[in-house]
């Protein structure tokens, strides 16, 4: 990075070696996505004026953003946001970043209602609240609840949910998994739960272990401790031919399979998602 004002080129080619040092595996795009927001410009911007010079307020900005993203914070908490289901999704260190393989769990939900959508639905263990946004722009005449046991994800699931104009049909409440319920029973339930294993927590990518929620990744022992609570409440929660999706890890779906098989779950089968990954296990109570 310069101390005095460079152009747009210079200045971006400077930061994506510093972020390609550093071991960030996407250095150019990182650095184009963090002086856009800078600019408050698209990416487009950037080619088009490549030989405009950034002002040194700019730049000062630019480029502690940058620092920290050479230290491996995640550039959706730097610039405050994350793209899911075509929605952008504040985000912050609260809750886990969204990610494209949770967009299955959605493709799922609005595959099955095809033929009606689910009067109720529920994102269970909401955190931003991603899910529960999704489900209500798929779903436009569902009621939806978001719940989460983290006071602090589920103030950021609410915000979202706002911004997305969903407040007066999707509720946000505390709780422990389906506790937030109170024994009323939806269509649809979603989660995403975490699912990596204790064990393998270390051996997460820095953006994951050092910064997002540890409470929001560590899945127990086998990373099913939660997963494996939820689906044996499943059945009670659910009304008669109601849904349950899940994401799962990889190398999990025949042992989640197993799981929702014990509980006296029917309809089981999967999805994969883009890289072929069985993301999703979904599984229906039965009609009694």
């Amino acid at each position: 990075m310069t101390q005095m004002p460079g152009s747009i080129a210079a200045e971006l080619g400077m930061a994506a070696g510093l972020l390609g040092n550093s071991g960030c595996l996407t250095p150019r795009l990182d650095a184009e996505v963090l002086l856009a927001h800078v600019l408050g410009v698209d990416r487009c911007f950037l080619v088009r004026e490549a030989t405009r010079e950034i002002g040194p307020e700019e730049l000062g900005a630019f480029g502690a953003l940058v620092r920290r993203r050479a230290a491996r914070e995640p550039v959706a908490y730097l610039t405050g946001r994350k793209e899911f289901w075509s929605f952008p999704v504040r985000v912050d260190s609260r809750a886990l970043i969204p990610r494209p393989e949770s967009e299955t769990l959605i493709e799922e939900a609005a595959e099955l209602f095809t033929a009606g959508q689910p009067a109720t639905f529920a994102d269970i263990g909401c955190g931003s609240g991603c899910l529960a946004v999704a489900l209500g722009v798929v779903f436009s005449h569902s009621a939806g609840i978001a719940c989460d046991i983290d006071p602090k994800a589920l103030a950021l699931a609410r915000q979202n949910i706002a911004a997305a104009g969903f407040a007066e049909r999707v509720d946000t409440r505390q709780g422990d998994l389906l506790d937030p319920l109170a024994g009323r029973r939806v269509d649809l339930i979603c989660a995403n739960m975490p699912y990596v294993p204790t064990r393998d927590l270390a051996t997460l990518a820095p953006e994951a272990r050092d910064f997002e929620p540890a409470c929001a990744l560590d899945g127990g022992s086998d990373g099913l401790e939660q997963i494996g609570r939820l689906i044996a409440a499943a059945p009670d929660a659910l009304t008669p031919g109601g849904w349950l999706l899940l994401e799962v890890g990889a190398g999990q779906f025949a042992e989640v399979l197993g799981l929702c098989e014990q509980a006296g779950l029917e309809g089981l089968h999967g999805r994969c998602d883009l890289q072929g990954i069985q993301r999703v296990v979904a599984a229906r109570r039965g009609e009694c």
